[in-house]
């Protein structure tokens, strides 16, 4: 049944409500289950009443993502005022925000139409996390919106033609597991008309030729493994993109990230690491196969580029030790600079306005959130378009954060292999909690990014954050990426216990008490994590976590799973079907004994709620503690403000039970 409101009860009453909520739900042998809305609450207890009176000023900002630029030189971006994102124009720096979309599920990934004259945008939205995108187009002027696409089919990738005429995108619907692509003429009310048909590959669309009679499509089989391909759309004819500064020793594999047309549409601008350690800019020559490379010097990936409609400047965006660099080549007097005027932080979302001549992005900080900016290329000029609001936070109370390497259990060149993380300690002295925060992926990276939650945790609950990039992140190196492929997956969760090592010898961090948290592949190394580790950790927080690979791999959706064997091994393999059993926390939940809070979208199509439900039962059927959270109009996450906004209530309590047991 539900809980009583004790909101008016005196602080002893509630204390005593709390603490023999918290004993019943560990110790009987049913735990509480109640609906709250879309919310379900399977052994959560009541927030604690010092969470409830300090988190929600942290949660009440908000942030705004740069999308693209209109005709006239304004913005779209995406920001929230209710309890979803939407978009929104913004007609000059610290103007308005005047909002164009109103839905109850957010809207994502808007771009305007290119033509001269026409005040269009296209955005994308799915219903409830199910990641089943569709496509819409919205008149600006009249606010009409009309959607593309089949209404239940997943939808992606979508570029306007250089006229505007067109949208090209990739989809399901042929048969919801290939990724074919479409084109739509947004002219007519004519259905969307299939062009390249998938046979296995996984086909996103990069970019049209300035003709508009080419488009430069991806297939992605792993992050260190795809092939570019130029599609002629007059003929359905497919051309490979040969990639090889060699031609005599071509790289078996590439990994791939963006890849342009150059506009003359003679060559090719791309990211790809050519087998070698890191995503560098390359042009290839598509009339003579000549490849050069312009960042042969820069030891690091290249996250993003974008080129001007007039080709003459060329911006990419570096990613040095989690942090973005943004620099801007001069094509034509062959100069490259690294812009000026931006915060030390992480960029994203480039692009270029009409003229060429201002660069579009979004950018955060460890102290800031997401804000729009542009920058002026010839006058060096950066603008932040938007302030979004912090909410009730003294800016003064932001922790920095600090870029570290801790050696880890194994050696390169004779020394310890060492572990890049960040850490956000808090302001006072003495010997701090620790929570450890993993990212999901694998194939991902903690970047130096706004996160008022963890700000939080180290204001106000005193806990020293660290983020640890263990061997399989991204950002290090191919090499360092493929370190947990296959049956080396367990190597990472023993980076994990090195950082425990690390963390014991630190003064100012209390190795007594250390809670492990993260999402997707993070919830799977919390949970791998508790069960190596369950002396040295005092619980876990698992969001949308992979509890049993096996069933995880046959379960997901259905275009994600080849993507997924790439990584994780191939479970129709005896071989490989016994050792992602044997490493799967499903199979060792007896040995988590220590708290956990398990949090999961009812939605989601890449780790399906059965993942969390097995775990939870079998967990308590050994007696441990568990804390369910669900939600019924999420999916891989929580994206919803009051739902968000209750997980991070119950995170908060469950850390400060956890902290003050010790």
């Amino acid at each position: 049944m539900p809980y009583p409101d004790i909101g008016r009860a005196p602080g002893l009453l509630r204390v005593l409500f709390v603490v023999t909520t918290l004993l019943l739900s560990s110790t009987s042998g049913a735990a509480v289950r109640e609906t709250r809305g879309n919310l379900v609450l399977d052994g959560v207890p009541e927030h604690s009443p010092r969470v409830l009176a300090t988190l929600d000023g942290w949660l009440s900002g908000r942030s705004a993502s740069f999308q693209d630029f209109l005709p006239d030189g304004s913005i779209l971006i995406s920001t929230r005022f209710g309890d979803a994102d939407q978009m929104h124009h913004v007609a000059k720096p610290g103007a308005d925000r005047r909002q164009l979309t109103f839905d109850i599920d957010p809207a994502a990934g808007a771009s305007a139409n290119p033509a001269p004259l026409t005040r269009q945008m296209l955005f994308a939205r799915d219903r409830g996390g199910n990641e089943n995108a569709q496509l819409y187009l919205q008149d600006l002027d009249t606010r009409q919106v009309r959607r593309l696409t089949d209404g239940q089919s997943r939808h992606g990738g979508a570029l306007w033609s250089r006229d505007g005429r067109y949208i090209a995108f990739q989809g399901n619907a042929r048969n919801s597991v290939n990724q074919d692509v479409y084109i739509v003429d947004v002219a007519s009310n004519a259905a969307p008309r299939l062009v390249i048909a998938s046979q296995g590959q996984t086909w996103t669309p990069l970019d049209w030729s300035t003709d508009g009679q080419r488009l430069l499509l991806l297939d992605y089989r792993s992050i260190t493994d795809a092939t570019l391909y130029v599609a002629d759309l007059a003929t359905g004819a497919l051309k490979a993109v040969v990639l090889t500064a060699n031609p005599a020793k071509p790289a078996p594999q590439t990994g791939i990230g963006s890849a342009r047309f150059a506009v003359d549409g003679r060559g090719i601008w791309l990211s790809a690491d050519l087998g070698g350690e890191f995503q560098q800019l390359h042009y290839l020559d598509l009339l003579d196969g000549s490849l050069r490379t312009l960042t042969a010097d820069l030891p690091w990936d290249v996250d993003d580029l974008e080129v001007s409609s007039d080709g003459r400047w060329l911006a990419y965006v570096a990613n040095v030790d989690g942090y973005s660099e943004l620099r801007i080549a001069d094509l034509g007097a062959g100069t490259t600079r690294t812009a000026k005027g931006l915060p030390p932080g992480i960029l994203y979302n480039l692009r270029f306005d009409r003229q060429g001549a201002k660069l579009g992005m979004t950018l955060e900080t460890p102290t800031a959130p997401r804000d729009a900016w542009t920058y002026e290329i010839e006058t060096e000029q950066a603008t932040r378009w938007t302030m979004s609001e912090m909410g009730l936070v003294d800016p003064a109370r932001l922790s920095p954060m600090e870029v570290f390497r801790y050696p880890t259990w194994d050696r390169v060149g004779g020394a310890p292999r060492r572990i890049p993380a960040l850490i956000q300690r808090p302001a006072k002295p003495g010997r701090h909690p620790v929570v450890i925060d993993i990212h999901g992926g694998p194939e991902g990276q903690s970047r130096p990014g706004y996160s008022p939650f963890l700000q939080y945790l180290t204001a106000e609950l005193g806990y020293a954050v660290i983020q640890p990039n263990v061997r399989g992140s991204t950002g290090y190196g191919r090499n360092y990426t493929m370190l947990d492929n296959g049956r080396l997956r367990e190597d990472s969760v023993r980076d994990i216990g090195s950082l425990l090592v690390w963390i014991a010898a630190q003064p100012d961090l209390d190795a007594n008490r250390v809670v492990v948290m993260g999402g997707s592949y993070g919830g799977y190394m919390v949970l791998a994590s508790l069960i190596a580790y369950g002396d040295r950790l005092q619980g876990g927080i698992d969001v949308v976590g992979i509890s049993n690979f096996v069933t995880f791999l046959t379960n997901t959706a259905g275009y994600r799973r080849d993507l997924r064997r790439a990584e994780y091994g191939d479970e129709r393999d005896p071989a490989m079907h016994a050792l992602l059993r044997r490493i799967s926390p499903l199979e060792r939940a007896s040995a988590i004994r220590r708290p956990l809070l398990v949090v999961q979208g009812l939605n989601d199509p890449r780790v399906p709620a059965s993942e969390s439900e097995q775990l939870v039962k079998k967990v308590r059927e050994q007696a441990g503690e568990v804390w369910y959270l669900a939600a019924k109009d999420e999916g891989h996450g929580f994206r919803k403000k009051n739902n968000r906004d209750f997980y991070l209530r119950t995170a908060a309590t469950f850390l400060e039970r956890v902290n003050a047991s010790r």
